[in-house]
């Protein structure tokens, strides 16, 4: 069912095709008739299925049913697993000390099971040296083999070149 649905003197067929509030097929009556049999054990009459011949009404608690919707919804996205893709930025000149601290950095991440995007920035004229930059980005994929695989190859955009890192296996540190 859609949000915009249909209910109590909102129906505009004459006649529809009954359900109780158990399931049950009451049958085909006229829509004030199943207005009032809803009204008599006070629920409301929605329409489940306007497009079908004759139109299908069910007898329901229109409040509850939002509220048991809204309730699974908010479960399914609470169950959603969110990927969250770090970032760990390079330059050209960068001294062993410092890339050994960035390369264990990305290793935790992954570690964590989380994607890695590996970002070489190209300053000035740095951008004349795209061979240093993708051999950069190559040693960091080379020391990540044992826990990562590429998920997107090497790309050159703009001034950037970046790869993507995905853990292999899913071995999240909780």
């Amino acid at each position: 069912m859609s949000d915009k649905v249909a209910k109590n003197e909102e129906i505009k067929a004459r006649k529809v095709l009954l359900i109780d509030q158990n399931g049950n097929k009451v049958g085909e009556v006229s829509t004030k008739e199943a207005l009032k049999m809803a009204q008599q054990v006070g629920l409301d009459l929605v329409l489940v299925s306007p497009d079908s011949k004759p139109p299908v009404a069910r007898m329901m608690d229109y409040g509850k049913y939002l509220y048991e919707k809204e309730k699974k919804e908010k479960l399914a996205k609470k169950k959603q697993k969110k990927q969250v893709v770090k970032e760990m930025k390079f330059r050209l000149r960068i001294d062993d000390h410092d890339f050994n601290t960035k390369l264990k950095k990305i290793r935790d991440f992954l570690e964590d099971g989380q994607k890695v995007r590996v970002v070489v920035m190209f300053l000035g004229r740095d951008i004349m040296f795209k061979d240093k930059g993708k051999e950069l980005l190559e040693k960091v994929i080379a020391q990540t083999t044992d826990i990562a695989k590429v998920s997107r190859e090497i790309k050159l955009i703009g001034k950037d070149m970046d790869v993507i890192l995905e853990p292999i296996n899913e071995k999240i540190k909780n």
